[in-house]
């Protein structure tokens, strides 16, 4: 049986990893770590993800193996809560996960970026499991938390989650896309899932000069952490500072790419190799999703070391593969619709090349009421389709 004592030597073995990997610096959320016990977002039987290069996902049961779950608990992991919307088994790693417990690291490092002060009053967009509203709870009280939660299973579950951790702060059934007006203005603003494109609605809540958090997540290659500043003006500027990988805003999830009628399409070949323009650099992903906001981008791999980067656009009218084969000098593409989608990409990659390859420290956003896009260096260097 694990006592108190155990679960606070589990506690500090966390904090400690998460300082010593820079995602935990402010004794602040440190405390708040030990007030907010993670174990009692977890459920009794789930399914693990390492955030740890090559690691193996698992299952847990906390019936079957209490020291297991007690390990992952308190591990460097993100664990599944829900998957396929609620139709899926949470217990086992099929469908698409569309809640978790995220990783303690992710979850730390976003929280310090919002630089909260004490009596600030916090918006949180995706409740989940209730974990992340628990801490910043602790950390500002209950009373300025307000966490918006889409899904009334998992409302359900945090409201529960977080009467058991003692805290209560102010729990909405909606969509956060809306935001909470009735709680306005807020101070910082904390998004748990992934967004293409940003609500005016959450900058028209906050203050001037408040911190907004979330997972930028366009299309191609990857999602980023982004921290916005909000100018008072309807607008919110800020940069990327990391990288960050969460299920989708429910309102923006992307269409599934279709290959349809690949008779139909287009056959040429390239000499650029596609694992370059899908893996090269974060700057080379940024790039293509400023110039081309609306592409879409899967990839797969075969045992055999092969790779195709597929595209597609949002509306569905267009889509292309470039497909990477061991030996050879040149590679197959095929494109089919409106648009030459691979030749689009592959222009956008060379034009990154050709602007000295800048890393993904150089990039910035610009939000406005109307609009949004990418920026390089400086918010008046903003990078177009031209």
């Amino acid at each position: 049986m694990t006592t108190s004592g155990d679960t606070a030597d589990r506690i500090e073995r966390l904090a400690d990893h998460l300082a010593g990997k820079g995602y935990l610096f402010n004794p602040r959320w440190r405390t708040a770590l030990r007030a907010a016990q993670r174990h009692l977002f977890v459920p009794v039987r789930a399914w693990v993800s390492p955030d740890v290069p090559d690691a193996e996902p698992y299952g847990i049961d906390r019936d079957q193996d209490p020291d297991r779950w007690w390990d992952a608990a308190y591990a460097e992991a993100a664990i599944l809560t829900q998957a396929d919307d609620g139709k899926g088994d949470p217990t086992r790693n099929e469908g698409i996960w569309t809640s978790s417990l995220s990783a303690p690291g992710i979850v730390f490092a976003f929280l310090e970026q919002l630089d909260v002060r004490d009596h600030q009053r916090i918006l949180e967009i995706g409740t989940g499991t209730g974990w992340t509203a628990a801490l910043l709870a602790q950390r500002v009280g209950a009373d300025n938390v307000t966490s918006i939660e889409i899904d009334p299973e998992m409302a359900e579950r945090a409201r529960a989650n977080l009467a058991a951790a003692g805290v209560h702060p102010r729990l909405i059934l909606g969509d956060g896309t809306a935001g909470h007006p009735d709680g306005a203005p807020y101070d910082r603003v904390h998004v748990t899932c992934g967004v293409t494109d940003i609500p005016a609605e959450w900058i028209a809540q906050v203050r001037p000069g408040a911190v907004i958090v979330l997972p930028w997540m366009p299309g191609f290659a990857g999602g980023y952490q982004a921290r916005l500043i909000a100018a008072g003006d309807g607008t919110a500027v800020g940069r990327f500072t990391g990288s960050a990988g969460y299920m989708m805003l429910r309102s923006q999830r992307f269409p599934p790419i279709r290959c349809d009628e690949p008779d139909e399409a287009a056959r040429t070949t390239t000499r650029l190799d596609p694992r370059t323009v899908a893996r090269d650099s974060a700057g080379a992903a940024l790039t293509i999703a400023a110039v081309l906001p609306d592409v879409i981008a899967a990839s797969m791999l075969d045992v055999n070391g092969g790779f195709e980067l597929r595209l597609g656009d949002r509306h569905g009218s267009s889509w292309a593969t470039a497909a990477f084969v061991p030996g050879r000098a040149e590679f197959n593409v095929r494109q089919r619709g409106d648009r030459r989608l691979w030749d689009e990409v592959a222009d956008a990659y060379l034009r990154w090349v050709r602007a000295g390859t800048p890393a993904r420290e150089r990039f910035g956003m610009t939000v406005t009421p109307d609009d949004q896009w990418l920026w390089l260096d400086d918010p008046a260097h903003r990078l177009t389709t031209a």
